[in-house]
């Protein structure tokens, strides 16, 4: 919008507080920095929702693949097979046979249940979410026939255990005698302990080398899954399709939309449920920018007809009122988006203050899944935000323009 010369400087001189008109200044102080907190409060909530999918999925993905092949009943044999279909198949970047399966694991007295992972050596190395996570302990020492295994920095609290300690797995898988089933229980030593950051698998996992855990599990040559990872994750049913019909019988192929459905979905619905909550804090702000103008325009109301009088038309007033309260929310639109990202940046300084402050857990990793408050911001979003800012601001100042440019000079100075 293209302002004259006048028009700039009568917007300018309202836009500052004039002789008793304290009162519109403080609304329209209270206008802005209503604004500022709506938008901060979008940016750091829609940021903080993004890096929690985000953190989660990498997390998730980076342990279980973006699909895996299932082996009907527990078992696959002839994996070696699926696993060269599976990595035939277009879109397919990899296909890493595993062994998986929940048992109990006690040590000093103390047991709780895990899920042991079987991997083959070269695949638990190579894997980006354990290698980089080793918290103590060398994962080189994690080898078959070693008797070394890798666990979870929550289950190794929650054991007592350390690099070093021998850790037992109970298996109900035994042999059978004439009295029943014998449960094995087989002793492995801690060889690293891994952290991922996602509290369920810390407070789960067993890695050990895929041989071990199949002698563990009496398994054979057998394994239970072939984990996969596809050139993209959004992609991955239209990939792995025509491998669905190759498999079909002796195995199913699940992808991270159906094992993860839920929480994915809650996700989702959260996030959009967010945003519309939190719109209405600017909406609320915009309602104070119309309280405001519709303030400041009775208050000059003479000053409009005398505007009006030396030749000032009803354009101009319309203009100097909209840029007055555009204004108003464009400077609410950039304090807010400063706010938010100070706040991303310092989040976890914020969340430890608050905590120490108020003495209450606000970040539980057993209830948020990861040990830290992530942040993902999404420059679409944040350019949605300012401009559904700016558009509400813009709206708001309608009709008090409109009030002002429909003053009648003659009424207001009728009796100067």
């Amino acid at each position: 919008m293209i302002l004259k010369p006048y028009e700039r400087l009568v917007a300018r001189r309202y836009l500052l507080p004039g002789k008793g008109e304290g009162f519109i200044f403080l609304v329209a102080s209270i206008s802005l920095v209503a604004v500022m907190l709506g938008v901060a409060a979008l940016v750091i909530v829609m940021s903080v929702m993004n890096g929690f999918r985000a953190e989660l999925f990498d997390k998730i993905t980076g342990l279980n693949g973006h699909a895996v092949v299932q082996g009907v009943n527990g078992r696959l044999p002839g994996w070696q097979e699926v696993v060269a279909q599976a990595r035939a198949t277009p879109g397919v970047t990899s296909a890493l046979p595993l062994v998986e399966q929940p048992l109990a694991a006690t040590y000093n007295g103390r047991a709780e249940a895990v899920l042991v992972r079987g991997m083959r050596v070269a695949d638990i190395r190579a894997n980006p979410a354990i290698r980089g996570g080793v918290v103590a302990g060398d994962l080189n020492a994690v080898t078959a026939g070693s008797g070394r295994i890798a666990i979870g920095s929550r289950l190794a609290e929650a054991l007592g255990a350390t690099v070093g300690s021998d850790v037992s797995l109970f298996s109900p898988q035994g042999q059978s005698t004439p009295f029943g089933t014998v449960p094995r229980i087989v002793s492995y030593q801690v060889g690293a302990i891994f952290e991922v950051g996602v509290y369920d698998f810390d407070k789960q996992y067993v890695v050990m080398p895929i041989e071990d855990a199949q002698t563990l599990l009496l398994m054979g040559d057998t394994v239970g899954m072939i984990e996969l990872q596809t050139a993209d994750a959004d992609r991955v049913g239209e990939y792995l399709r025509p491998l669905a019909r190759q498999v079909g019988g002796r195995a199913v192929v699940l992808d991270w939309r159906g094992m993860n459905a839920q929480l994915f979905e809650a996700l989702a619905v959260e996030r959009v449920a967010m945003f519309t909550v939190l719109s209405i804090i600017i909406l609320v702000a915009v309602f104070n920018i119309l309280s405001s103008l519709i303030m400041l325009v009775r208050a000059k109301t003479r000053d409009i007809a005398i505007l009006r009088t030396m030749g000032a038309t009803r354009g101009s007033m319309m203009r100097v009122f909209v840029t007055v309260g555009t204004a108003i929310g464009a400077l609410g639109t950039v304090a807010g988006l400063g706010l938010g990202f100070v706040f991303l940046v310092y989040r976890q300084s914020v969340v430890n203050f608050v905590q120490l402050v108020t003495g209450q857990n606000l970040w539980d990793p057993q209830i948020r899944y990861l040990t830290e408050l992530p942040s993902k911001t999404d420059p679409v979003e944040v350019v949605v935000i300012a401009l559904m800012a700016l558009g509400f601001s813009f709206l708001a100042t309608l009709y008090p323009a409109w009030k002002a440019a429909s003053t009648d000079p003659v009424q207001v100075l009728r009796y100067e």
